[in-house]
């Protein structure tokens, strides 16, 4: 029976961050899946404000990572991120004819998980002699039918019954 080693996890919480989770959620979508250098350029040029909320998170994820577990952050990569919806706080403005309009001050709780990307062992490199190589053919695509702004409508004919002509007395 081979035992398999399952990857270490760390994780990395924000919580009550005053920002709205739609708007964090953009962001953190760019960053899943990605590696953790690379999850940094990415929100280093990410210019809204929920980037940089992020970018700390990470950065305390991969803190985690390498004090409790001795992982390098080269070999991190991010497994999820997800931004939850915390409390709303709910605040009032003066309208017109003594009205009141509502005004929702959101928060969120922003999550990154990391995991340790499994070691690969470098796979045996055989030479093959250049006979040996052959160029595999690329599948060719069906053209695709060109449609025009004429030619896509098509003339139907009148939903109403055509009219009776009177017969003249």
């Amino acid at each position: 029976m081979s035992s398999v080693e399952t990857p270490r996890e760390v994780r990395a919480q924000a919580k009550y961050v005053r920002m709205s989770p739609r708007k964090a959620r953009l962001v953190a979508e760019h960053i899943r899946g990605r590696s953790v250098p690379e999850a940094r350029a990415v929100l280093a040029f990410t210019s809204r404000e929920a980037a940089g909320v992020l970018q700390k998170v990470l950065q305390s994820a991969v803190s985690n990572a390498e004090a409790n577990h001795g992982i390098a952050e080269d070999r991190l990569y991010v497994k999820a991120t997800y931004v939850d919806g915390g409390p709303v706080m709910k605040r009032w403005r003066a309208r017109a004819r003594g009205r009141v309009a509502r005004i929702r001050k959101r928060t969120c709780h922003i999550t990154v998980t990391l995991v340790e990307a499994p070691a690969v062992a470098a796979p045996a490199v055989e030479e093959a002699a250049p006979a040996e190589v052959a160029e595999v053919p690329k599948p060719k695509r069906a053209a695709a039918k060109k449609t025009t702004a004429s030619g896509s409508k098509k003339k139907t004919a009148s939903k109403r019954p055509a009219k009776k002509k009177e017969a003249a007395k």
